[in-house]
């Protein structure tokens, strides 16, 4: 369990250092990025909040709240504490364009900064637990890595950035390449939601 919260966190900071960003869209609070690397495209939307990092890192990190901004996902419950910053929780989301609705166990571990200049760091990815197997009326689904960083606004201890990361494979390609494009904003009005959640 600690190597796996060490490397979910890793992962993220990885995947947010990464160079080669490109931006796609810009909104008044909202900017999104895309990187591609072989099969994998990965995705950051950047959200300006007013209100301070702390309170954004307590409401993102409680994935439990996630059903209140987010319209990908149903429900999310709490499977296992395993420790003050480490859940194990179970998401579901909607049915999409004939396919079934998927589920998720993921592993959510929270940080917060070692040093100022550090952002609050929520890291998510999916975990196998043996009592918790694939159910017929959902299509299990796996997250690679996700997540948000929480940087401190260097104006005002009363608003922060927000930058969600997710990095996903070829099956949800298609999905992302819509919303990069422009056809479908379900991307930019999750992240506008989110923005009004928060503040």
């Amino acid at each position: 369990q600690a190597y796996l919260s060490y490397s979910n966190i890793a992962a993220l900071i990885h995947l947010a250092a990464k160079p080669g960003w490109e931006i796609t869209r810009t909104l008044d609070d909202v900017r999104i990025w895309s990187h591609e690397e072989g099969a994998v495209l990965s995705l950051k939307v950047e959200m300006r909040a007013r209100v301070p990092p702390r309170a954004a890192f307590s409401l993102l990190s409680d994935f439990s709240l996630r059903p209140r901004w987010d319209r990908h996902v149903l429900t999310c419950k709490v499977l296992q504490s395993v420790s003050e910053e480490e859940k194990i929780y179970h998401i579901t989301s909607p049915a999409t364009m004939g396919h079934k609705p998927r589920d998720f166990v993921v592993l959510v571990s929270q940080r917060q900064p070692c040093r100022p200049q550090e952002p609050y760091t929520v890291a998510v990815r999916s975990v196998t637990l043996s009592w918790v197997p694939p159910c017929p009326e959902f299509c299990r689904s796996e997250i690679l890595c996700a997540g948000f960083q929480i940087h401190s606004s260097s104006s005002s201890s009363s608003s922060c950035t927000v930058c969600y990361f997710n990095q996903v494979t070829s099956g949800v390609m298609p999905y992302l390449a819509a919303n990069l494009t422009g056809s479908s904003k379900s991307i930019e009005d999750a992240a506008l939601e989110c923005i009004k959640f928060l503040e």
